[in-house]
């Protein structure tokens, strides 16, 4: 983000979901810890409106959390007052994203409202978010692909390891199942406290799958290379996490049924984003994306779920000035 003068202007701040395809190592005794991959999409988004108020104010989607962010980031009294709407939230809970790039889209807003210079990490303290994942800043910051180095024994968010686009014409598939939640805030702390143990050799294999195969095979645009890498780090990682998804890789049974049916009929790089409930499935053209669209969304329907076509987004949040004062 570069500096930007202060504003008396309206500002629209645009910001991407983003999805979490499995972590590196949750062992840690290498001395790091997690290490995650993810990818920007461009759809569903966080869109938000600031202007100077006489008092905080937020309206719209999401109107309580912004309230809450609103205090937290000017709580030193001299920040000044604004008035936030969002006419678009990204979907809470459903892990894709939404609490990180909530917080830094209401942070970057009031820093460029002020004149302010502040990084991504700058933001996620004062938000606190990327406790365990730096990719949702980095999806913030610039988009694209991305892999993180995971948490060592510093208390701030994990450094970017790799960062490059992907590829335009591949498609992502989101299933979406609103009925249900994905683990959050202190009962994801007490989910992650209780997982077994995660054996060395998976972690050095997740590893070993990421450079040899996942990430060459994204440089190459080879989608069966990808996909399947990501597909094999989703049930080991899956599998890890069962425990404390009902026995489950899947938080919902449904999602889990349509992303089966997805690779049945020709769609790779099969998981769930994070904790869930959304699925999602790659395909390598539009024409595929919506072929497996049409074949599947009644069915969807039916079973109280929604398919999303997305795109990878390859560059971070936009801030815009909508009209002067």
């Amino acid at each position: 983000m570069k500096p930007f003068p202060a504003t008396s202007a309206a500002l629209r701040v645009t910001a991407p979901a983003r999805l979490h395809l499995g972590f590196l190592d949750l062992n840690g005794d290498i001395g790091r810890r997690y290490g995650s991959i993810g990818i920007a999409i461009d759809r569903p988004s966080t869109e938000l409106t600031i202007t100077k108020a006489a008092e905080n104010v937020a309206t719209g989607a999401e109107s309580r959390r912004v309230q809450k962010l609103l205090r937290k980031f000017t709580d030193d009294g001299k920040s000044g007052a604004y008035a936030i709407d969002v006419a678009e939230a990204i979907p809470a809970h459903a892990g894709l994203g939404s609490g990180t790039q909530l917080a830094l889209a209401v942070g970057i807003a009031i820093a460029r409202m002020q004149g302010r210079e502040l990084s991504a990490a700058d933001l996620a303290t004062l938000g606190e978010r990327g406790a365990r994942s730096g990719i949702g800043l980095e999806a913030f910051v610039s988009g694209g692909f991305i892999i993180d180095g995971g948490k060592g024994r510093a208390n701030r968010p994990p450094p970017l390891t790799l960062r490059t686009d992907f590829p335009d014409r591949w498609r992502i598939l989101l299933i979406l199942d609103p009925s249900f939640a994905g683990v959050s805030g202190e009962a994801e702390v007490t989910a992650f406290a209780g997982l077994p143990a995660f054996p060395e050799s998976q972690a050095a294999h997740i590893c070993h799958l990421v450079l040899m195969k996942l990430v060459p095979g994204l440089k190459e645009e080879d989608i069966e290379a990808f996909g399947s890498a990501v597909t094999e780090i989703q049930e080991i990682v899956g599998a890890h996490f069962a425990s404390k998804q009902g026995g489950s890789a899947w938080t919902s049974r449904a999602v889990g049924e349509l992303a089966s049916r997805m690779r049945d009929e020709g769609a790779t790089g099969i998981g769930q984003s994070s904790w869930g409930p959304t699925g999602f499935a790659f395909v390598d053209s539009p024409q595929a994306a919506e072929r497996l669209y049409h074949s599947l969304n009644e069915d969807a329907k039916r079973d109280g779920l929604e398919i999303l076509i997305a795109h990878g987004r390859n560059t971070g949040a936009s801030v815009e000035t909508l009209r002067n004062s």
